[in-house]
């Protein structure tokens, strides 16, 4: 397995040598690599088993260093990451084909071959220490395998990719718990490809209204894009809550509920996002809990749609894409 620590000089070694360190961020934790080094991005995908026409985020240190290697012209996405960096807001960005260094700008892997890199500035103390100690960007999609429940944790990390990456920098339980929402620019128009840890109504409140471009498909434009994701071990099917156990009354169910907890029942097991209602605990929670059920000993595991708003918005997408099978009871 691999070693679990708080040093960042061992991670920035590692990294500059081309290996892969497990970096935690206020959303998940990260697979780094060298970004600017194509032999250390490709273990990327090889040791996630993620497809090549998946992009990858890159992470650096300040918006002056994302300059560096990304175009920002546009005043409103200026804006943007003059408020929310750090934190959990991604911005697809023209990339730079050469550095201010002269050398070759991000590689085309990382971008799936696309013109456009997605950068952040993670809210992260420990993660940020690193980033300022290199001379290059960090490409880190989530560690965990492809089409998994991302990690919250350093652990999670360890049990699923610990064998196959060296170091993972243990910065504690994620702070957020889900992904970025990605931001960016399309005809002129400001469009969001993700939705994630930054709430819509927060992103409108500074530039005014957005288009929502949430790809469900094999195409994606921005990370974190297909169709089928974040899946836990176990079926996961999502509706109104007493139409699924009726249906599945048979099976050992697994609940993940928001609110008060309903009254047990012999086959069922509630798993709560959130007792106070609160959209931000339950964003928290969604990832460690989705894995505590996938390794629980249930048949199935069962979810109800939260408020459309807020980070509501994000938990519900990251349900959709978990689920074994499209559900036609969303309402």
């Amino acid at each position: 397995m691999a070693l679990i620590g708080n040093n960042i000089f061992k991670a920035k070694e590692l990294l500059q040598n081309g290996h892969l360190v497990a970096i935690p961020t206020e959303t998940v934790y990260g697979l780094g690599a060298n970004a600017l080094d194509a032999s250390a991005v490709l273990k990327v995908y090889e040791v996630k088993q993620r497809p090549f026409f998946d992009p990858l985020i890159i992470h650096v240190s300040s918006l002056d260093q994302a300059l560096n290697y990304a175009e920002l012209n546009d005043e409103r996405l200026k804006k943007l990451a003059q408020k929310f960096w750090p934190g959990p807001l991604t911005l697809l960005l023209p990339k730079k084909n050469i550095l201010p260094s002269g050398e070759a700008g991000i590689p085309d892997l990382v971008t799936s071959g696309l013109s456009n890199v997605a950068v952040r500035v993670p809210q992260h103390e420990l993660t940020l220490q690193l980033l300022n100690q290199l001379n290059f960007p960090v490409a880190a999609p989530s560690a965990n395998p492809f089409g998994y429940v991302s990690p919250t944790e350093a652990e999670h990390v360890n049990k699923q990719l610990g064998e196959k990456i060296e170091y993972i920098l243990d910065g504690g339980k994620c702070t957020v718990g889900i992904e970025s929402t990605i931001v960016g620019l399309e005809e002129g128009e400001i469009c969001v490809y993700r939705l994630g840890g930054l709430a819509i109504e927060d992103i409108e409140k500074e530039i005014g209204k957005v288009s929502l471009r949430i790809n469900n498909s094999s195409d994606p434009k921005a990370p974190g894009q297909l169709k089928n994701h974040y899946a836990p071990n176990k079926p996961l099917h999502i509706g109104k809550l007493n139409d699924l156990i009726e249906r599945y009354n048979k099976k050992t169910m697994a609940i993940l509920c928001f609110g008060k907890t309903p009254s047990p029942k012999p086959n069922v097991t509630y798993f709560n996002l959130s007792e106070k209602e609160n959209l931000e605990e339950a964003a928290i929670n969604l990832f460690s809990l989705l894995r505590k059920t996938g390794e629980g000993n249930f048949d199935v595991i069962l979810a109800e749609p939260l408020p459309e708003k807020g980070l509501g918005r994000a938990i519900n997408d990251r349900l959709r894409r978990a689920e074994t099978k499209q559900s036609t009871n969303w309402e």
